[in-house]
């Protein structure tokens, strides 16, 4: 049904737009899908969350991840149920742990130094983290995602810092260690994804 929505949805944008190609159309089909696939995805995860009784806390964990998530990229499943399935792990599981981890300040103050310098090597090897279907290639946008990257993670974990409420620290600077955790080459290996960045790189550089 997804397909069929966003085929129909690109045919309409090729007709108002008949300058558009065969490559840019599919570039467009992909991400008509991940918007389109978001919407379902954001309702069952909520749904699951409300039933677990984290519905507060899952909602809280999607809003505050998204400006990191969504600048820094990282993997993709490749059919729609994969990606519900990972969607609905990633936000129910964080604050469901968060809720039993217990950490001293000292404890705490040192993971998120840990975490950070983690973060911040990540993100200058890896961030943003795009896909071979959605390749980021221009370079002003790859700079600026990854900006937006330091900027927000930092802010993340110094807000985990700062934030006296346990279960919403550890949201923080497990959210932000997970997310980190995506958008790295392990990661992507494991769930077969490719950065499109180096797809599309290595393509032109045989072609020359």
């Amino acid at each position: 049904m997804i397909d069929k929505i966003c085929t129909f949805l690109t045919n309409k944008i090729r007709k108002e737009m008949p300058e558009i190609d065969d490559e840019r159309a599919e570039v467009i089909n992909y991400g008509l899908q991940n918007i389109v696939g978001e919407i379902p995805k954001i309702f069952i995860m909520l749904a699951i969350a409300c039933i677990l009784g984290i519905f507060k806390s899952a909602l809280f964990t999607f809003i505050v991840l998204l400006p990191y998530k969504g600048a820094s990229g990282g993997v993709h499943l490749k059919t729609h149920i994969g990606c519900i399935i990972l969607t609905t792990t990633f936000y129910c599981l964080i604050p469901f742990v968060a809720e039993y981890i217990v950490l001293s300040r000292i404890v705490k103050y040192i993971l998120i130094g840990i975490v950070w310098i983690f973060g911040m090597i990540m993100i200058k090897l890896y961030a943003p983290a795009d896909t071979e279907n959605v390749p980021i290639l221009n370079k002003k946008d790859r700079r600026k995602k990854q900006i937006i990257s330091y900027v927000t993670f930092t802010i993340g974990l110094i807000a985990a810092g700062i934030i006296q409420n346990s279960t919403i620290s550890n949201i923080l600077i497990l959210g932000n260690l997970l997310q980190t955790l995506s958008i790295t080459k392990l990661v992507y290996r494991l769930t077969n994804n490719k950065y499109g960045y180096e797809v599309y790189q290595d393509t032109s550089m045989q072609s020359v």
